[in-house]
């Protein structure tokens, strides 16, 4: 996932196949025009928030630092513009050192924005940040997409993510598995205006989409196949109103596990690994006189 954003971001060349942003090819881009890229389309923010700051400056500091490289006038105003934006006017004289890890991922996103980018990557940005920061975080990416318009790609591990964004695509195995869509239904709020906790819990709706590749090929997840005892092979059937998926057990998927266990074992042999090995084989195999 990191290295999608890598590619994304210009920082990684792809070794092949197509990749587009912003009406361009990154993979048909000069080495300048990746450079160009990066300074004037993309906006980037890191787990360690320390990767996008400098740790004896001032939050307006570090925010005017990358427009003091570019020869950018109106420093200043700009600066304290993305920190307010952020949620943290009140606190843009403070060091780095003076601000909690959350107020200070925040300082990066403000950072991020200094060159106006059409595109945000945040790889893991609440990774370092405690529940409550989190939720933060996530609202400030949900107002710069809804109040600037801009694109936000985040990578994370986090479940909890698809309850603050709209759209979740699950990576498994270098591919595109699920996609994921959040619905906000018209919420109710309390006499002064203001919706509850409970209530905005309740009025989200999530849609879980399997997505085929250009083969026409899906990922089953594991919990699925493990639950029907889903092996090598099933059997698609087409009914009226869609395809059954129904696990099968042949003769050929206990050939293949026999193929597997005899591979293993020769590899195990040759990492001298053999007696080891033997000792796991022992376990998994029945005993004599018990049915497999």
């Amino acid at each position: 996932k990191s290295t999608l954003l890598n590619i994304l971001g210009g920082l990684d060349r792809p070794t092949a196949g197509r990749v587009w942003a912003d009406s361009k090819d990154l993979l048909k881009l000069s080495n300048q025009g990746l450079d160009q890229y990066r300074l004037s389309t993309v906006g980037f923010v890191w787990q360690q928030a320390s990767r996008n700051l400098i740790p004896y400056l001032s939050a307006v500091k570090n925010v005017e630092m990358p427009m003091i490289l570019a020869g950018n006038v109106g420093k200043r105003r700009r600066a304290e513009e993305l920190l307010d934006l952020v949620g943290l006017s009140d606190r843009k004289h403070h060091n780095l050192s003076e601000m909690s890890g959350g107020e200070q991922q925040r300082v990066a996103i403000a950072v991020s924005l200094v060159n106006h980018p059409k595109l945000l990557l945040a790889d893991e940005p609440t990774g370092e940040v405690d529940e409550a920061n989190s939720k933060m975080i996530y609202q400030i990416f949900k107002n710069l997409n809804t109040e600037l318009n801009l694109t936000t790609i985040i990578v994370s591990h986090d479940p909890g993510l698809s309850r603050h964004v709209d759209r979740v695509i699950a990576i498994r195995d270098g591919k595109i598995a699920t996609e994921t869509l959040r619905r906000t239904n018209s919420s109710k709020t309390t006499e002064d205006g203001l919706e509850t906790a409970q209530q905005a819990e309740e009025e989200h709706t999530f849609t879980e989409l399997t997505v085929l590749d250009s083969a026409g090929r899906l990922q089953i997840p594991k919990e699925y196949r493990e639950h029907f005892q889903i092996q090598r092979r099933v059997q698609l059937e087409m009914l009226e109103d869609g395809i059954l998926i129904r696990p099968v057990i042949t003769h050929m998927d206990k050939s293949d596990d026999a193929e597997a266990i005899v591979t293993e074992l020769v590899e195990a042999g040759k990492g001298r690994r053999l007696h080891k090995f033997v000792e796991q084989l022992k376990v998994k195999l029945p005993r004599p006189g018990r049915k497999a």
